[in-house]
């Protein structure tokens, strides 16, 4: 593509040095090991690191031109911008033709489930003969490429090169959770969205973002953006998410778990047989998408409360899609859940549910399931969550503190999980601290492992038949799954074992 076309519609400062329009552009690039001969190279300021820095390596690799927000002591040409993020994603949608115009694109943003929310729509989906692509925190794929995210969302130069790939394999419709992380550094910037969702909002990457109300201001971007023939659906039972009925052009449809003023609703929930069961409720005509009022029984495949919330936004999403009940409803039934989403990796002589146990919000949705469900003895072991901050860890504790005093436990196993997490959450003295201090003023006892298998080892000798274990947290206790089910299995026959560690498969860890 020639340099004058690709630099269409972007917002240029000022150039310095020979700019030949007519240059061919090979490729767009932030990384400057990828780049290549007649390449562009953006300098973007991160968290951790400057571009700026890599502008030299990037002209002896062959870059043509550097972005820059500030000029540098270089003879190749440079373009000035504002915001070298938003000239990432702007030239990024040029280079690559435009590629989310050309797909259905559903957009989901949640402070909690986007991931299992966007795994139930991909199988109803599939199960609706759909070809789709899925981008999020675990992984982004479609076709045969399965690429482990680093990100939730990819940065806009490779979400942009994943979608032209989609497209060129005929695949017709992208999920996407939408994290306030993509929505502040502009990787969405220039997704044409179809779908839009908003399914629940609670404090969450306060330190990253200063407060909540620039978290949730952020996170709505999503909805208040959304272009007027998108279908925009919204959790009413959120005062903030209601509100942005009136902030946005697109088509609103909202949905209540506590009454049926709503386009859609929930009857009849059953958690009898520790599957959830309920009927979904469509409480008034909606002529644009041929459904009428009325209701449909729906069988979810995977445990927890959080799995009903989540299962009734992909409800939503398909019906928008046109896809038929009996086709939702198969593959609701038929839906195993996603890694460590309330996940039970183990149900012989005790169970073991394996949970993300995020934040605050989750975690009481994660308690209140267990509340309902049968064991002797309950026990928890819980991954303090690093780099996140002071704040979010004493919510964490404080809800957690408070529903192990509704359940009569008053001990918990903690770990700072030293040995697997990187540097970008390790724990610090100050989030373990406070975490202490919120159980000690509560009266629970904790006992704390530096080292996540050291953890695992002692935890597992203490369960006994009939009980429960909850392994909660989010990247430190990412490969406890695996620890505690090596453990198990060491000494049980062979066939035995592979069985067992099938609820593993596909995991990262």
């Amino acid at each position: 593509m020639k340099a004058k076309d690709l630099l269409k519609d972007i917002e240029i400062l000022e150039i310095r040095g020979s700019f030949n329009e007519d240059q061919e552009i090979t490729d767009v690039c932030f990384h400057s090991n990828k780049v290549k001969d007649g390449a562009i190279f953006v300098a973007i300021k991160g968290h951790e690191t400057d571009g700026h820095k890599y502008i030299n390596d990037a002209i002896k690799r062959g870059a043509a031109i550097i972005f820059v927000e500030d000029f540098q002591d270089v003879d190749t040409c440079q373009i000035k911008v504002a915001n070298g993020r938003i000239a990432l994603a702007d030239l990024s949608d040029n280079f690559f033709d435009h590629p989310s115009t050309k797909l259905n694109v559903i957009g989901i943003t949640a402070t909690n489930g986007k991931t299992t929310t966007s795994f139930m729509v991909e199988k109803i989906f599939q199960e609706a003969g759909i070809k789709t692509g899925v981008s999020g925190t675990v992984d982004v794929r479609y076709g045969d490429v399965s690429i482990p995210s680093i990100l939730t969302t990819p940065e806009s130069r490779d979400l942009q090169e994943h979608t032209k790939n989609m497209v060129d394999l005929g695949i017709s419709d992208l999920i996407m959770e939408v994290s306030s992380h993509a929505q502040e550094m502009y990787r969405v910037k220039n997704m044409d969205y179809d779908i839009v969702t908003f399914n629940n909002l609670s404090r969450e990457h306060i330190d990253q973002h200063g407060s909540f109300e620039n978290y949730a201001k952020i996170k709505s971007r999503l909805i208040r953006n959304a272009k007027e023939d998108a279908y925009v659906i919204l959790n009413f039972d959120e005062d903030y998410i209601k509100k942005l009925a009136n902030e946005t052009k697109g088509k609103v449809l909202s949905y209540s778990f506590k009454n049926k003023d709503q386009d859609f609703g929930i009857d009849n929930l059953d958690f009898s047989t520790g599957y959830p069961r309920y009927d979904f409720v469509i409480n008034r005509d909606i002529e644009e998408l041929k459904l009428k009022k009325g209701s449909f029984p729906v069988d979810l495949g995977i445990a927890g409360y959080s799995s009903v919330m989540n299962s009734v936004a992909a409800i939503i999403i398909s019906l928008v899609r046109g896809i038929d009940i009996p086709t939702i409803q198969k593959a609701l039934r038929d839906f195993n859940g996603v890694e460590r989403r309330f996940q039970v990796i183990y149900d012989e002589d005790f169970m073991i549910i394996d949970d993300h146990y995020a934040n605050a919000r989750n975690i009481n949705v994660t308690m209140e399931t267990i509340s309902m469900m049968a064991y002797k003895n309950f026990h928890i072991f819980y991954a303090i969550r690093g780099n996140r901050g002071v704040n979010l860890n004493r919510e964490s504790a404080e809800e957690s503190a408070k529903w192990l005093k509704k359940l009569g436990v008053n001990e918990i196993y903690s770990t700072s999980s030293a040995e697997t997490v990187t540097w970008k959450d390790e724990v610090s003295k100050e989030e373990k601290e406070v975490f202490d201090e919120v159980m000690k003023e509560n009266g629970i006892k904790v006992i704390h492992f530096d080292r996540l298998d050291d953890a695992c080892y002692h935890v597992l000798e203490t369960v006994e038949k009939g009980d429960l274990l909850l392994l909660a947290g989010c990247q430190g206790m990412d490969p406890a799954g695996r620890i505690v089910l090596e453990k198990l299995t060491e000494n049980v026959d062979p066939k035995k074992k592979e069985e067992l560690m099938k609820v593993l498969d596909g995991r990262a860890f």
